[in-house]
Parts: C-alpha cells; structure tokens; sequence
C-alpha cells in the first residue's frame, strides 16, 4: 500500500521553511472508476435465479455423497468444488470426506499406487483442509541415485499436480523443494508441446500456483479449463452462484460508496473552514461520495473500488458481508493515513496526529491542522459505528482490537516518518521492527476478524493480536515484495537500503536474500495452518488470503499505487464481468 514518491530529497527539518516546502510532491492518478458502481444500488437477485441455484446445489450434493471414499474421482471433484469457488456450499460435506479419507489413510495405499497426480491431488487437498501428511509419499517416485524418475517428465497431468503440491510445504522438507525446482522446469520446458487445455492450465499455474490463487480470479480461470471435461451440473451451479454473489459484492460497493447527503456537505466544508468538525456528529452520510475526501485531500490515493477488490478477495462469501464493509472502510482509511505520513504531513502535523491516534478521543480534534481534522472526525466514526452495529450483538469489545492495532500502526508510520526527515538509515532489524508493523498486516488481519459472526471467539483476537507466526510471515511477505517492487521510486528508507548500507550486498544480492526470506515466510504459514488446535481455519485463512493479495498486486510492481494497468483488469473480472456471458 506504501505510495510511490516523486521529488527531491526531504529536509531534515521544517525550521525556518515554509509548511508547502516541507511537503513532498506526488504524481498519483486519480480514480479510474468514478461513480461507475453506483449504478449497481437496486441490483437485486431475483427469486428463480435463487431458486434454480438451490435446484443445482442440491444436484452437486448427491453427486457428491455418491462419489465412493477415497476414490479418486471423489479427490476430482472436492477439487473441482473448491476451485470452482462453490466449496463454501459445502463445507460440511467435504471435511466430513476428507476427515474419513486422512482417518483411514495409510501407507501401502501409496506402495501399490503409482499415480502421481493422484497423490500428488490427495496430499494437497489434506494439507489445504489443514490435515498434516508426509512428504515422504513422493520418495517413490525417485530413483537410485535419489533423483526424480526421468518417466515423469511426459507425465504432464502429474508433474502439474506434483508443482502445486509442491507449495504446500513447511521447513526441512527438500522432497517438496525438489519437487518444486523437478516440476517447474519440465513444465516450462514442455508448454507448447502439449494439446487440450493443458497449455493452458501449465501457464496458469506456473504464473499463480493454487496455493497462492485468489479464489474468484481462480474460479474465472478454472472455468473455462473444467467446461472442457466437466459435468454441466456442477459447471451450471458454479456459473451461477459466481453471478449471484457477484450481484451482492457489486450492490455492496454501491451502498459503500453511494453519497445521500449533498445538502449536508456544504456545512461540513463551512465548518471546516472554521476548524469546528467535531460538531458534525449529527451528520449520517453513507461513507466515502459523502466524505469527499478527493476534495478536502486532494494529495491522497482515490482507491476505494480497489480496497474493496482487496478486502473481496479475503472473504468473498455471503456470510461475510458484515465483515467486508467494516475492512473495507477500514483499509480505505488507511490508505490516506499512508499518505498522509509519507507525502504530506510535515514532521509536527505528523506529531499531532499521532498523539491524536493514542488519545483515540474526538476532543483531540482540537490539536490538528485543518485538513486532517475532518479525516480524523471520520477514521473514529468508522470505529464508532463497527461498534455500535456489533453492541447489539455483544460483541463490541473486537473493535478495541482493532483499535489497539491502528494505534501501534500510526506509531509505526510516525517513526518511518522522522528516519525520513532525520535521513536517517537505520539497520535492517531496525527498520523491520517497524516496517513490518507499518505494512498493516497486522492491523488488518486483527480487524478482519471484527465482522465474521459467531465463528471468531475473544481467544481469536487473544491469538491473533499476539503476532503469531502465520501473521508474521505475512507481514514478512508484504513488506519484502512491496519494498523490491517500490526499490528505486519511493523517496523513503526501505529495506533495500537498509540491507546494502549495512552488508555492502549489491541490489540484485539484496534481492535473492529477500526473496528466499519470502518463500520461507511462506513456510511458516503452511506450517500454522497444519493440525492447528489454537484457531479454527477459518480464521486462519484470513491470514492466508491477505497474504495471497499482496503476491498479486506486488509480484511484479506496485499494482494498488498503479491502478490503471492489472488490477483494473483483475476488478473487471470479478466485478463486473459475469460468469455465465465471459465462459
């Protein structure tokens, strides 16, 4: 989320210069999506489209209890579900197989099967549902000289299904590493030598493996893949469920971004004239048309249609509508608060909005320059209203984790804000105290739990605000791949500079290191997510699934920051284009 900025070096103090000579310029373009889904606020489900989808639902239900135990047709299709995006539907049903399956699991099943990719299948599909199995299943399938047999090479359907089991794998395995380095230079090297689909399921793959797949751009992908060997009924039921649900994220976005308040909004900007915002508290606007913060700051990034794509992809399930909304409004806010330290608050306004933030208290208000009063008014107002929607459910004692974590962010952005002004380098485990902390993950894992219903008990938020080693790791992954990628255009220490000030290193050897420390990040969450007795996984695919946005929007460069280029197409997919017209 870090901004990209452009300009000169930033003074080490604002003494003695004017307040607009201390601010940093920025070159952000503006929002590409305008008013575009307000078009969607009576985007209503009509009644036969819920009834044709329960009709297919029930289908899928009694082609799945009829599919025998353990049979590899049975690992097909919980498969075919799951990437399919329709396993929510069905959640019970599959534990329930997989359950049976791991239980009666044993190892001669293995010595007298030589499939690979129905091992391979099997082994990644028990340790998705959080089922610990060996790694040593695939020692077989190696030679004398302790190599993977050459007979695998022209086994495409199974070096596939060995690539993404593959990723699934925790530290001390080098079977799985081996696997991965095997699987992923035979498969590159072999693309356009093979026919069907399967060209096409190589480069997705080998682009974005399942294991780090957002489920609705996974679903849109596989779609086309299964109608090629799939059956209609499940093919039909996964079309339509993904148009229904997309019916509700686009009316959602509406209602998030719909202005209902013009009249009101003249006298916010009377009484922010006059520094009197805290006077507003009778103003109801619905959110973001109504805050006009493109207006009232101008410098920020305009991003909301691209933070709800993100808070999407972290849950995407009906179930979690609630919890969308509050993450949604929270990661927006967020955002300009990113701005405001790195691009335009001095280092004093960046004092008082500090101190603001600890005090958590809207007669702070008094103590800010004008123009972060009004955003001030409005970041408590989002807390204040999650609390009182969940108050009537007794639950509002999440929103003071989540509090508690926005506080410690600010904090974290203050003290990256003096290295700056201070131009002050400090040592890699310096800067990562608070850089790992400044990337949000933290904050943002803790207040997805906020709005998830009944699921999440106070021993989740117990858990989550202690910094696990899942949300670590996460938090690693971010700040590493959003620093490689901002390495050269952000006027800001990062880890970069910090790894080669200190070690001498060269920018491409900096790089290698952050990029293993990320593939062992990734280690630590596959480890949390095995035979966890701590937190259920629903929970922990919060984490997970945080995680996977950032190696989409990251991977190759800042895709939030530059909104224009892939993630504009990643919305239109998802969110605008249906599933039943686009396959």
């Amino acid at each position: 989320m870090d901004s990209q900025i452009h300009a000169s070096a930033t003074p080490s103090s604002t003494k003695n210069m004017s307040v607009q000579d201390a601010r940093r310029s920025v070159t952000y373009h503006p929002t590409i999506w305008g008013d575009y889904f307000l078009q969607y606020s009576s985007n209503d489900i009509l009644a036969h489209e819920e009834q044709e989808r329960q009709k297919l639902k029930d289908e899928v239900k009694m082609l799945l209890a009829a599919a025998p135990d353990g049979s590899v047709y049975k690992l097909d299709l919980i498969d075919a579900i799951q990437r399919l995006g329709v396993g929510y539907h069905f959640e019970i049903e599959i534990e329930k197989s997989l359950k049976y399956i791991y239980e009666t699991y044993h190892e001669s099943y293995n010595k007298q099967n030589n499939d690979l990719r129905a091992i391979a299948l099997r082994f990644r599909l028990f340790r998705q549902q959080g089922y610990y199995v060996s790694c040593d299943v695939f020692n077989k399938f190696k030679d004398s000289q302790g190599k993977f047999e050459d007979s695998l090479i022209g086994d495409v359907p199974g070096l596939l299904s060995l690539y993404e089991a593959a990723h699934f794998g925790v530290h001390g395995e080098e079977i799985l590493e081996e696997a991965l380095k095997f699987s992923t230079f035979h498969l590159g090297s072999m693309i356009h030598q093979v026919s069907n689909s399967l060209p096409r399921q190589v480069s997705d793959a080998l682009e974005m493996p399942i294991h780090k797949t957002l489920t609705r751009l996974g679903v849109k992908k596989f779609l086309s893949i299964y109608q090629e060997s799939g059956g209609d009924i499940l093919l039909n039921f996964a079309k339509l469920d993904f148009d229904i649900v997309q019916k509700m994220h686009q009316k959602e976005l509406s209602d998030i971004t719909r202005l209902v308040c013009f009249v009101k909004l003249h006298s916010v900007y009377i009484h922010l004239y006059i520094g009197k915002i805290y006077f507003l508290s009778d103003v109801n606007c619905r959110w973001w048309k109504a805050l006009e913060f493109g207006k009232i700051l101008p410098f920020a990034r305009d991003r909301l249609v691209e933070c709800y794509f993100w808070i999407l992809c972290v849950y995407f399930e009906p179930q979690y509508s609630l919890a969308r909304k509050i993450l949604t409004k929270v990661i927006a806010m967020t955002s300009i608060i990113d701005d405001i330290y790195d691009v335009y608050g001095t280092l004093d306004e960046l004092k008082h909005f500090t101190d603001a933030i600890k005090r958590w208290d809207f007669s702070a208000i008094d103590q800010l320059p004008s123009y972060m009063k009004y955003f001030y008014k409005s970041l408590l107002d989002v807390y204040l209203e999650a609390e009182t929607e969940l108050g009537t459910i007794g639950k509002s004692y999440r929103v003071h984790y989540a509090i508690d974590e926005m506080k410690k962010l600010v904090q974290a952005y203050f003290e990256e804000a003096k290295w700056t002004y201070s131009k002050y380098t400090p040592t890699l485990e310096e800067y990562m105290k608070a850089a790992l902390v400044s990337t949000a993950y933290m904050m943002l894992s803790t207040t997805s739990l906020v709005g998830m219903g009944e699921l999440v008990t106070k021993e989740a938020f117990d858990w989550i605000s202690s910094e696990p080693l899942s949300v670590r790791a996460s938090s690693i992954i971010c700040r590493l791949m959003d620093d490689m990628v901002g390495h050269g255009f952000e006027q800001k220490i990062m880890a970069v500079e910090c790894y080669i000030k200190e070690t001498g290193a060269s920018k491409e050897d900096a790089f290698a290191v952050f990029q293993t420390q990320v593939m062992n990040a990734w280690k630590d969450i596959n480890q949390e997510c095995l035979n966890s007795d701590v937190v259920p996984m629903v929970v922990l695919v919060r984490v997970v699934n945080l995680t996977r946005v950032i190696n989409l929007l990251y991977k190759d460069s800042d895709g939030y920051t530059n909104s224009k280029t892939k993630l504009k197409d990643f919305i239109t997919s998802i969110l605008i284009q249906p599933a039943t017209i686009s396959n």
